[in-house]
């Protein structure tokens, strides 16, 4: 009896294998670049959170001392958690409802719209730092055009960035400028509403304003969801106008959380100590997202929910 050679199988990867090779090859560069840039600094900052370092010398283990200054004996911390919270409270439900109206206007049947709709988002494009100067030219007090247009009626000249009472709503206002991004995302979902549903409702009787809060506002809350996260995430980071324009000032009216973290950290070269401001700032944007998270099941519809 004839014994035939034993086949050995091909060595190699089999085509599962290639495959999930080639998948984690071609994500490697962002997953490489979350562990190095970001998780790996995020890590380290909370451990140098709980230690004295000013860079020039190697960091110092203290416990909870900065956490316990942080809380009960910086007095400038407090003023920018309560100036970071008045300009969210300012900035935020204003910036969404404009954003929204822009978007309705954008949503009409006229001629030239394309072109309304690129100049409305515009801004966006703009630096950040650009935007600053030109509103600091705007709001300039001799020169400004704001004042030289309220002259123009017999008004005081105002000193929009100088006054402790009208700095934060002035830089609060600056940032309605750019809700270009917004509007564009509240136009998207706005085309996305069936057109039967505002037939169905007129047919009914139902005025533009009951269509509108019947209709529009429910068919559009996941993307007013979306737009309040985003929003409330970027308001509490609010820094580039507050540091060139009033850099804190006047009297810490505009000293804003991330503005304070900025100069403990590169001024006074307390980094371990705002290592500790900027986790405690993470802490309050949690919070404060998870419960949005929390209150959107009262008040966003979701059409894919409803049997």
């Amino acid at each position: 009896m004839v014994t035939m050679p034993r086949q050995h199988k091909p060595r190699g990867l089999t085509m599962q294998q290639n495959d999930n090779l080639q998948g984690w090859l071609f994500v490697s560069p962002a997953v490489l670049g979350l562990l190095i840039f970001t998780l790996l600094p995020m890590i380290a900052s909370f451990l140098l959170s709980f230690t004295q370092y000013s860079v020039l010398r190697p960091p110092t283990w203290i416990g909870l001392e900065n956490w316990q200054t942080m809380l009960s004996d910086d007095v400038r911390f407090v003023d920018a958690i309560k100036v970071t919270f008045r300009f969210v409270a300012m900035q935020l439900p204003p910036g969404l409802a404009i954003a929204l109206g822009i978007a309705l206007l954008l949503n009409s049947k006229v001629h030239g719209m394309l072109f309304f709709r690129t100049m409305f988002y515009l801004p966006a494009i703009v630096p950040s730092v650009a935007t600053a100067l030109l509103w600091g030219w705007i709001l300039s007090y001799d020169h400004g055009l704001a004042n030289q247009f309220i002259r123009l009626f017999g008004l005081r000249s105002v000193n929009w960035l100088g006054d402790p009472n009208i700095a934060l709503p002035a830089l609060a206002v600056m940032t309605w400028w750019g809700v270009g991004p917004t509007a564009i995302i509240f136009l998207a979902s706005l085309l996305s509403v069936p057109l039967s549903l505002y037939e169905a409702a007129e047919i009914d009787g139902a005025g533009s304003l009951r269509r509108f809060w019947s209709i529009t506002l429910p068919s559009i809350s996941p993307t007013i969801f979306f737009n309040l996260v985003i929003g409330l995430i970027a308001s509490f980071q609010y820094f580039t106008n507050a540091y060139l324009l009033t850099s804190g000032g006047p009297m810490r009216a505009t000293l804003f959380y991330n503005l304070y973290l900025f100069q403990i950290a590169f001024r006074y070269l307390k980094m371990g100590y705002a290592c500790s401001l900027a986790w405690f700032l993470f802490l309050i944007i949690l919070i404060l997202t998870l419960l949005v998270f929390r209150s959107s099941a009262v008040w966003v519809y979701y059409e894919a929910e409803v049997k």
